[in-house]
């Protein structure tokens, strides 16, 4: 159940079942989330091209990770435009865990992923959502001048938003939601009047709670960047991993277990061959959700993944024998493989 000031949102109406959309209008209308979302947006943005020199976890686009405080310092992530970064932490242990949800299938069994290194015996749960930006309009994409840009009917943030917060609100579990930056709170436009988001990334201090905006590049981002980024790709077709958020993360031995994955080798790289073909412009159109809104670097990660998979085309590669590729902590600061 939700909770905003030590009160359920539903408390007003205890016999109603509120479905998800109306809890999101319901929250959005919240002065003291909306306060919060306009110190968030306040922020400036730590920008990180090398790893922070504190212990930190990243998860990418549909991964998630539980941190333990007493090793980990940061945990966050970035690059979400239409996704909802999701920051579950537990009051009393300060255990926390992110998520980059990217659809609706995802919410349910992923929130029990979240939980599941989290929960104690009547823990209460401090909750920020961030990124989903107000897509909802149909819009003439223009990427430059001069450019007559692509109709493309939008509208993938809201039911994510609203399947998200019926999933907490319909839990047993006591989440007190303290951020809510997310469709119109989370909006902007660019100097073509296209919408964008606000707040596409942050890191999360585990000793505090506190959030702040952020953005990192390949380098901090954490081991195995590329073969992750390649399982978001291709997981749709892995029955393992249907309706789930992918295991990246080892909580308690502080390790990168990147789970494995398996993909169809021919079909993949004739896509992969296929889309490689594409101008920019066509990446963006066919590959995004929010072309106009994905951040500088999205066209080259996506060229780096088809390259990846027209050089590696069989999964059996990347994990031999369908085993995690595991990583741990260098004494500089970096990662190094085991096995």
């Amino acid at each position: 159940m939700i909770f905003v000031d030590g009160e359920s949102i539903s408390i007003s109406a205890p016999n109603s079942h509120l479905k998800g959309r109306e809890i999101v209008e319901l929250l959005l209308r919240n002065p003291t989330l909306i306060a919060a979302s306009e110190r968030l947006k306040s922020m400036p943005v730590r920008r990180f091209s090398i790893s922070p020199p504190w212990k930190h976890v990243y998860v990418l686009q549909r991964e998630y990770a539980t941190v333990d405080p007493a090793i980990v310092k940061l945990v966050g992530t970035d690059e979400a435009t239409t996704c909802v970064g999701l920051v579950i932490r537990n009051r009393y242990t300060g255990m926390t865990s992110v998520s980059h949800m990217d659809f609706p299938g995802v919410v349910d069994r992923g929130l029990a992923q979240m939980l599941q290194n989290l929960s104690d015996h009547e823990a209460a749960f401090d909750v920020h959502l961030v990124g989903a930006f107000d897509d909802s309009s149909t819009k003439h994409v223009v990427h430059s001048a001069g450019s007559k840009g692509n109709k493309i009917q939008k509208g993938y943030s809201l039911p994510l938003c609203c399947k998200i917060v019926e999933a907490l609100q319909n839990s047993r579990e006591e989440f007190h939601l303290q951020t809510l930056c997310i469709l119109g709170h989370n909006t902007t436009t660019d100097s073509y009047g296209n919408a964008k988001p606000i707040v596409g990334g942050f890191w999360v201090d585990t000793s505090t709670g506190l959030m702040t905006p952020a953005s990192f590049d390949t380098s901090s981002r954490c081991p195995d960047e590329i073969v992750r980024r390649v399982r978001v790709s291709v997981s749709s077709g892995d029955p393992t991993w249907d309706g789930k958020l992918l295991e990246t993360y080892d909580t308690h031995n502080d390790r990168f277990q990147i789970a494995a994955c398996s993909w169809m080798p021919s079909e993949w790289k004739r896509t992969a061959l296929s889309l490689q073909r594409l101008s920019d412009t066509e990446i963006l159109v066919q590959c995004s959700t929010s072309p106009s809104a994905e951040p500088p670097d999205f066209v080259e990660n996506q060229r780096r993944i088809w390259n990846y998979l027209i050089e590696y085309p069989d999964w059996s590669h990347t994990f031999p024998g369908r085993k995690p590729r595991v990583f741990e902590r260098a004494a500089n600061g970096g990662w190094s493989r085991c096995g």
